[in-house]
C-alpha cells in the first residue's frame, strides 16, 4: 500500500505541476480532466502526509518512553495509546481513499423520472418524487433546473427531465435509479383501498460537449407545437423540438421553453448525457445495461425502493433498511438513505466484491 502511495504523491507533485504551466490554458479538455486529476490525488495525499506525520509521533514517543520511568513514562504511555488509535484511524482513511473512484464523480446529474405502473397515480408520484429531489438537493446547497416535462391531466408527470448542479451530486444520487414503489389510496379510489404504483428514476451524468461529439449528420430532428394536458396546443409557433440520434435510436423530446432554440439546447443537453452513459456502458462491456436496470420495465413487482403511506415507511430493498418517516424524506430528508448506500458501497469495495 505504501509503494502506491509513495507512486500517487509522485503523480500529484507532476500534475502540480503541469496545472503551474500557463499553456495547458489553451487546451480546454485537457485542463479540465488534470484539474480532476489533481483533486482526485490531492485527497489521498493528505491523508497519506497525515499518516506518516502520525507514524513519527508513535516513533518518537516509542524512543520516549524507553528513556522513561516512573510517572513519565505512564504519561507517555497514554499519549502513545492516543496517537496509535489515531494512527489506526488515518490507515482506514487511507484504505478507504485508495478505493477506486468513480468516474463520474465531480460530474452534475440529469435526473429523468417517469410515472410506469398504475395509470395516473403513477405520474403523481412521479411528481412527489421530483418535489422529494428537488428538496433534497436545496437541503445539499445544490442547484436544480428542470430541463423538460410532461404533465398529465392531474398535475403529475408522465415524464419530467431535470439537472443538479453540485460537487458531490453524482456521489449523492447515483445509486437512486431504478424502480420506485409507492403504495397508498390514490385520490381516485372512492373505497378507500390501498393500490401500488411505481415510478422509474433514472441518473444521468452530465456530458460536456467535449466528452461527446454528435455528428450533426446522425441527427433528426423534427419541431411541433408545444402541447399540454390532454394534447391541447400551448402556444401558436412549432417550438417543441424531437431529436432523434439515427445511430443508438435514442430519442429527445423538450417543449417547456418558447423559444426553438432553447428546447434544442436542452433535448442536446440530455442526449450527450444518455449518449456518454451509453459509452461507458460500453467500455466496461456492459452496453446498456446501467441504464436498463435502472429503469426496469417499471413493473409493481421490481423495486429497489417502496414508499408506504399508511405505515410512514420508507423500505429501500437493496440494503434492507426500513425507515418509518415517509413524510420527512419526502420533504427531502434523504441523507440516512443515500448516506447508507454509500456506506453499503464502501463496504463491499473494502472486501473486495466489485462494488461500481
Amino acid at each position: 500500500m505504501f509503494e502506491r502511495l509513495s507512486e500517487i504523491t509522485k503523480e500529484y507533485e507532476s500534475v502540480t505541476e503541469e496545472l503551474a504551466d500557463p499553456s495547458i490554458y489553451s487546451d480546454q479538455r485537457r485542463l479540465r480532466d488534470v484539474s480532476r486529476k489533481h483533486k482526485e490525488l490531492e485527497s489521498v495525499v493528505a491523508a497519506f502526509r497525515a499518516y506518516q506525520v502520525g507514524q513519527s509521533d508513535v516513533d518518537t514517543l516509542k524512543e520516549m518512553m524507553s528513556e522513561s520511568s516512573g510517572e513519565d513514562r505512564e504519561l507517555l504511555r497514554q499519549e502513545l495509546e492516543d496517537a496509535e488509535e489515531k494512527l489506526h484511524d488515518l490507515q482506514k482513511t487511507l484504505e478507504i481513499a485508495l478505493l477506486p473512484r468513480d468516474e463520474n464523480d465531480g460530474r452534475n446529474v440529469i435526473v429523468e423520472i417517469r410515472g410506469a405502473e398504475g395509470g395516473e397515480e403513477a405520474n403523481l408520484f412521479a411528481k412527489d418524487l421530483f418535489e422529494m429531489y428537488s428538496r433534497y438537493a436545496e437541503r445539499q446547497g445544490w442547484k436544480s433546473e428542470v430541463l423538460g416535462a410532461d404533465i398529465s391531466e392531474r398535475g403529475g408527470f408522465s415524464d419530467v427531465a431535470f439537472i443538479v448542479k453540485g460537487e458531490d451530486a453524482w456521489r449523492k444520487l447515483k445509486h437512486e435509479g431504478g424502480p420506485h414503489r409507492v403504495q397508498r389510496v390514490p385520490i381516485t379510489e372512492s373505497q378507500g383501498r390501498i393500490h401500488t404504483s411505481s415510478a422509474t428514476v433514472t441518473i444521468l451524468p452530465e456530458a460536456e460537449e467535449v466528452d461527446v461529439q454528435i455528428d450533426p449528420g446522425d441527427l433528426k430532428i423534427d419541431v411541433y407545437r408545444s402541447t399540454g394536458p390532454g394534447g391541447q396546443s400551448v402556444n401558436t409557433t412549432d417550438s417543441a423540438v424531437r431529436i432523434t440520434h439515427l445511430p443508438t435510436g435514442l430519442v429527445v423530446a423538450m417543449q417547456d421553453e418558447k423559444s426553438q432554440i432553447q428546447n434544442r439546447a436542452k433535448a442536446l443537453q440530455v442526449l450527450r448525457a444518455r449518449l456518454l452513459k451509453l459509452e461507458q456502458d460500453k467500455q466496461s462491456a456492459e452496453l446498456s445495461q446501467a441504464r436498463k436496470s435502472q429503469i426496469g420495465g417499471g413493473g409493481r413487482s421490481e423495486k429497489i425502493r417502496t414508499y408506504n403511506f399508511k405505515e410512514n415507511r420508507v423500505t429501500d430493498h437493496r440494503i434492507g433498511l426500513t425507515l418509518y418517516r415517509l413524510d420527512r424524506i419526502l420533504m427531502g430528508e434523504l441523507e440516512e438513505l443515500t448516506d447508507a448506500l454509500l456506506m453499503d458501497e464502501r463496504t463491499r469495495q473494502l472486501e473486495g466484491t466489485g462494488a461500481s
